[in-house]
C-alpha cells in the first residue's frame, strides 16, 4: 500500500492517539442508576420522605430506596402478599394508593415509629376507592383529584378523590400501559410501550412535549427532591436479560437463559420550545470504522479513492473528534455530509491493510413535538427539493403497478404532511413483517412478499412517500448495542440498519424508523421513532451511499465485499445530560 496520500491528513495515526481520546473525559457527579436488592420487578414508583418508594409487582413488596447507596427496605413485609401483581404507585404524607385488578386502593399512613415494628411506614388496610371496568395501571394525585391510567380503555380516568365520584377522562397519549405522577402543573405519563415520557396540561390534557427514554419497558415515574431544590426526575425499568449460566452438573455447562433485571435510573430532559424539539440522556461515545483490504482475487489498482461517510453534526449528535485509522485521509462534504476519502497511488495484488476512521461523538435521543397543526400552512416544496427526493433514484419500483396502488391506498384523500406520512407508514406496517433477507429485493417485490428487512421497509416507505409528494431520503448504517451500563467496553453491533428522513418545508428534515414500531400486528403502533430518534441511533451519510470504492484496473464483476471486509465498534464512555451540555455549547 503506498503511503502517499493525496491531501493532508486530519489526524496523526500514532496508536497512542486512542488514549488521548478517551483523556478529556471526566467522571460525572450526576445521579446515577439505583440498584434496589432483592426487588425483581418494579411496577410502580413515587418519592416521599427524601427516599424512593417501588412497588415490586412479583413479591409484592412495597420497598423504600435510598438512591444514594441503593440501601432497600421492605415496608409492607408482614402484607405483601396482598400487593402481589399491584401497579401504579401515588404516595402522601397521610396514604399510599395502588392499583390491583380493575380495582384502585388507598391505605393511610399512620405517623410515629412503632417498637415491635421500626419501619418509617405504618399503613392501614387497603380499602378501596373505585373500581374501573378494565384493568388499572398507573395512579397520580394532585391536591383534589386521583388520576387513574387504563390501557385497554385508552383513556386516563380522573376522580375526585374527596367524593370518589369521576370528573372526566383524558385520552391516553400512547398506546402502552402507562404509568403517571403529578408535578407541579403537569401530569407525566411513563408509556412502557412508547418508551416515552409525556409531559401533559392538569386542565386540558394535551400533550406539551415527550421525551424517550434511555431504555426499554420503563414502568414507573417520580420526581425525587434534591437538596438543591431541584427535583430529579427517576424512572424505573423492568425486563429480562439474556445471560450464560455457568451449570456445572449439565453436560453442556454454559447455558444461555434469561433473568429478570429492574432498576431506577434519571431521566434528564432538555426541552426547546422555538424548535419543538426535546432531547434526552445522551451518551458520550466513541466510534470506529475500518475496512481491512482482503482481497479475494488478484488485483493490481492504481489510482484509488476510497469514500466513506463520516458521522454527521445534527440537532442530537455532535461530532467532538475523527480522526484516520490505518491510513490518512482528507474531508469532503458530499449534498452538505462529511465524507472521509482515502487516496492510494497503487494497491498491489493481496495487500494488505486498514482504512478507517475514529470519532468521539455526543449521541443523545430526540424527540419533534409537532402537531398535525403546526403544519397546516407548510409552503410548497421547492423545485431543487422535488428534482432531488421525489424521483426513483435507487430502484424503487416507482412506475409498477402494485407500488402505485399502494401509494393510493396508503395515503387515501389526506392532505396534511404528518397525518399523511404516519398513513404511509401504518399502512407498510400493515402489510409487511419484518424478516432478515439474503438480498435487498426491490419495494415492489417485498412488498408482495409481504415481508422485508429494514432496507425493504425503507424502500417501500420511499416509495411510496415520494409518489405522494413528501420529499424523503435514506439515512442510518449503524445502531450502538444498547448496554449503556457497559462503559468502556468494545461492542459490536451485529447488523448495519437503515431508517429515513422526510422533509417538512418550513421545518427541515425528520426522521422516522423503518420498521422498530412494527411491533404489534395490524396495530395500533408506538411512535415512539416517528419523529424521533433514541441516543443509539448512529447518524452517517444523510442521502448519500455511504462507502464507494473506485481504481483502474477494478473488475465489473468484484464487489466492494470481495475485496474488504469491515470492522465496527463501539465503546460508551459516559452518560450526558443534555441540558448540560447545551447549557455548556451556548456558554461557549
Amino acid at each position: 500500500m503506498s503511503n502517499d496520500a493525496h491531501g493532508s491528513s486530519v489526524a496523526s495515526q500514532n496508536p497512542s492517539n486512542v488514549t488521548s481520546v478517551r483523556s478529556d473525559v471526566q467522571p460525572s457527579a450526576q445521579p446515577g442508576t439505583v440498584r434496589p436488592i432483592g426487588l425483581y420487578a418494579i411496577s410502580g414508583l413515587a418519592a416521599l420522605d427524601r427516599k424512593l418508594i417501588a412497588l415490586e409487582s412479583v413479591r409484592g413488596y412495597l420497598a423504600q430506596v435510598d438512591p444514594k447507596t441503593n440501601n432497600t427496605t421492605i415496608l409492607n413485609g408482614l402484607h405483601a402478599a396482598e400487593w402481589v401483581g399491584a401497579s401504579g404507585l401515588a404516595a402522601t404524607n397521610d396514604a399510599i394508593w395502588f392499583a390491583k385488578g380493575r380495582s384502585v386502593f388507598k391505605c393511610d399512613r399512620a405517623h410515629g415509629t412503632s417498637s415491635s415494628h421500626p419501619n418509617p411506614l405504618q399503613l392501614s388496610a387497603p380499602v378501596e376507592f373505585t373500581q374501573l371496568p378494565y384493568p388499572a395501571n398507573g395512579i397520580a394525585l394532585d391536591e383534589t383529584k386521583v388520576y387513574v391510567s387504563c390501557e385497554k380503555s385508552g383513556y386516563i380516568h380522573v376522580f375526585d378523590q374527596a367524593s370518589g365520584k369521576p370528573v372526566k377522562k383524558i385520552a391516553q397519549p400512547g398506546v402502552g400501559t402507562e404509568n403517571l405522577v403529578v408535578e407541579e402543573d403537569a401530569l407525566w405519563v411513563c408509556d412502557r410501550a412508547e418508551q416515552t415520557v409525556f409531559c401533559l396540561d392538569l386542565e386540558t390534557g394535551k400533550v406539551r412535549f415527550s421525551a424517550l427514554t434511555p431504555f426499554g419497558s420503563p414502568t414507573g415515574i417520580a420526581f425525587y427532591p434534591q437538596e438543591s431544590g431541584k427535583s430529579v426526575c427517576y424512572l424505573s425499568y423492568a425486563d429480562e436479560e439474556a445471560y450464560i449460566r455457568d451449570d456445572p452438573n449439565a453436560a453442556d455447562p454454559l447455558q444461555l437463559t434469561l433473568r429478570d433485571r429492574t432498576f431506577i435510573h434519571p431521566l434528564f430532559i432538555h426541552h426547546i420550545p422555538e424548535t419543538k424539539q426535546t432531547l434526552s440522556n445522551g451518551y458520550l461515545i466513541e466510534l470506529s470504522y475500518v475496512e481491512e483490504m482482503l482481497p479475494l482475487e488478484e488485483l493490481s489498482l492504481s489510482g484509488a479513492e476510497w469514500r466513506i461517510a463520516l458521522p454527521a453534526d445534527t440537532p442530537r449528535q455532535k461530532v467532538r473528534l475523527v480522526e484516520a485509522i490505518g491510513h490518512p485521509f482528507t474531508e469532503e462534504i458530499q449534498d452538505g455530509q462529511r465524507v472521509a476519502v482515502f487516496k492510494f497511488d497503487h494497491i498491489a495484488p493481496y495487500q494488505a491493510g486498514l482504512v478507517g476512521w475514529r470519532a468521539l461523538i455526543e449521541m443523545y435521543s430526540i424527540k419533534y413535538n409537532l402537531s398535525p397543526e403546526d403544519v397546516e400552512e407548510s409552503p410548497m416544496l421547492s423545485e431543487d427539493f422535488q428534482a432531488n427526493y421525489l424521483i426513483d433514484d435507487d430502484e424503487l419500483s416507482m412506475d409498477t403497478p402494485i407500488i402505485q396502488a399502494a401509494a393510493k391506498a396508503a395515503a387515501g384523500t389526506e392532505t396534511n404532511i404528518l397525518r399523511k406520512m404516519l398513513r404511509i407508514r401504518n399502512y407498510v406496517y400493515d402489510q409487511l413483517s419484518y424478516g432478515i433477507q439474503p438480498r435487498i429485493d426491490t419495494p415492489d417485490i417485498a412488498l408482495a412478499r409481504g415481508t422485508g428487512s429494514c432496507g425493504e421497509y425503507v424502500g417501500v416507505l420511499l416509495a411510496l412517500a415520494r409518489l405522494n409528494g413528501i420529499a424523503c431520503r435514506t439515512i442510518g448504517r449503524y445502531k450502538c448495542p444498547q448496554f449503556p451500563e457497559k462503559k468502556n467496553l468494545p461492542l459490536e453491533p451485529d447488523f448495519n440498519h437503515v431508517w429515513l428522513e422526510f422533509y417538512v418545508p418550513g421545518i427541515g428534515w425528520l426522521p422516522m424508523e423503518s420498521n422498530v414500531d412494527d411491533v404489534i400486528d395490524q396495530g395500533p403502533y408506538p411512535t415512539r421513532f416517528f419523529m424521533g430518534l433514541s441516543w443509539y441511533h448512529t447518524e452517517l451519510g444523510k442521502g448519500i451511499s455511504f462507502a464507494k470504492f473506485k481504481a483502474k484496473g477494478w473488475p465489473d464483476h468484484v464487489s466492494l465485499g470481495d475485496f474488504a471486509i469491515n470492522h465496527i465498534r463501539f465503546t460508551i464512555l459516559e452518560e450526558l445530560n443534555p441540558e448540560e451540555s447545551y447549557s455548556q455549547s451556548t456558554t461557549n
